[in-house]
């Protein structure tokens, strides 16, 4: 057997000072190494551990594919994990839910040329909504996932922080993460210095997933063909139109705006001459806009469904004035970059502005846009369209 592998942080065990012994925890086992790490420390440390995997597919269509979640080979991986870890687990259909929660969104939100993030609404739904169900069904007092974020107890209450590998930090996907569910949550690796950790506690717990590769793409569209999956659910919906230049003239034609997305350079089969991207996708009038680099710049976006994980007050505040505070923070508006300085004035009805100090690329409606202080996640919002066509 490999050589024990310690902690992160040995001063800060994965329950923070809780009396873990033989309370039960629900571990979601998507049959990734991840999640199997997590079932791991979770039961060396005494928990009553019981794995749970949402079967999202079709058994028999999903068993051959490769780097996807939550399909017929991940399923066979979280048992094989289970076993040798001597813990109960469950399987569990989640598959109509799961279509109609996040793939018929997922196509609607493309068909009307906006970016969307199937992850953020599986988090939402299916994992953060109908797990936590089992969860307590289940008896637990609480649920962990494999998610690279931090959780941390405080005076004025549960915080969740970025992970500390910034470069496998998953707080971009887990914004919608309510207040009561923080707390019912338990992140053990988001204190991992690297992937390489996570692997070598596999390793030593002698886990037959410790070498499989990470999944890719989002999950349901493994070959990442998201167009050809959108054609196939929204046969008809999808219309050519003009390519148009932000100055009024039309360049070319397209076999529909599925095929785009704000940012894109390649593909557009223009012909010669300065380089162009999509600037933005209007789905109404079928148009595809481009332009030069320097019109991608943002200097401002309008949210909306913003989850507001800071202070209690400020929230209250911005329900119960016209004119809220600004205030200074970081966001991100990708998964894959660094947080930004920004000015956020959260509004009425889950509403917010936000106000780039210095001009943001690639910005398109269906994003998240997520709030940071520092290490702290504030909570974030989706990327909406705001009637003025001059920004998206």
């Amino acid at each position: 057997m490999a050589a024990r592998v310690p902690f992160p942080d040995p001063a800060r065990p994965l329950s923070h000072g809780e009396d873990v012994m033989g309370r039960r925890i629900v571990v979601a086992m998507s049959g990734g190494v991840d999640s199997s790490a997590t079932a791991a420390l979770l039961k060396e440390e005494g928990w009553d551990v019981v794995g749970v995997t949402l079967q999202l597919y079709d058994h028999g269509q999903a068993v051959g594919r490769a780097n996807s979640c939550c399909a017929g080979k991940d399923i066979h991986d979280a048992r094989r994990v289970a076993d040798r870890l001597g813990i109960p687990h469950y399987v569990v259909d989640y598959e109509s839910t799961f279509r109609q929660d996040v793939i018929e969104r997922f196509a609607d939100s493309y068909v009307a040329g906006e970016t969307p993030i199937p992850c953020v609404l599986c988090n939402q739904t299916v994992k953060f909504r109908d797990l936590f169900g089992i969860a307590r069904d289940l008896g637990a007092e609480a649920l962990a996932t494999g998610h690279y974020v931090r959780r941390e107890e405080t005076p004025s209450g549960v915080h969740m922080l970025r992970g500390a590998d910034h470069g496998r930090d998953q707080s971009y996907f887990l914004f919608a993460t309510t207040r009561d569910q923080l707390d019912f949550l338990r992140f053990p690796l988001g204190s991992m210095g690297s992937k390489d950790e996570t692997r070598a506690i596999a390793r030593r717990f002698e886990l037959p997933v410790a070498v499989k590769p990470d999944s890719q793409d989002i999950c349901f569209v493994p070959d990442g063909d998201y167009a050809g999956l959108v054609e196939r659910l929204r046969p008809g919906a999808i219309e050519a139109g003009d390519i148009v230049h932000v100055d009024g003239r039309v360049l070319g034609r397209h076999e529909g705006i599925i095929h785009y997305t704000v940012g894109q350079r390649r593909g557009l089969k223009l012909g010669g001459g300065p380089p162009l991207y999509v600037i933005r996708l209007e789905a109404a009038a079928r148009r595809v806009v481009v332009g030069p680099k320097e019109a991608l710049g943002r200097s401002a976006v309008a949210l909306s469904g913003v989850n507001w994980l800071g202070e209690a007050e400020v929230e209250a505040e911005a329900e119960a004035e016209a004119e809220a505070r600004e205030w200074a923070v970081q966001v991100k508006i990708r998964s894959t970059r660094e947080p930004v300085p920004a000015m956020l004035r959260l509004g009425p009805a889950g509403s917010a502005d936000v106000r780039f100090l210095h001009p943001e690329e690639g910005v398109a409606p269906g994003q998240a846009c997520v709030f940071y202080d520092g290490e702290r996640v504030l909570g974030g919002g989706w990327i909406r369209r705001d009637g003025n066509p001059q920004n998206l």
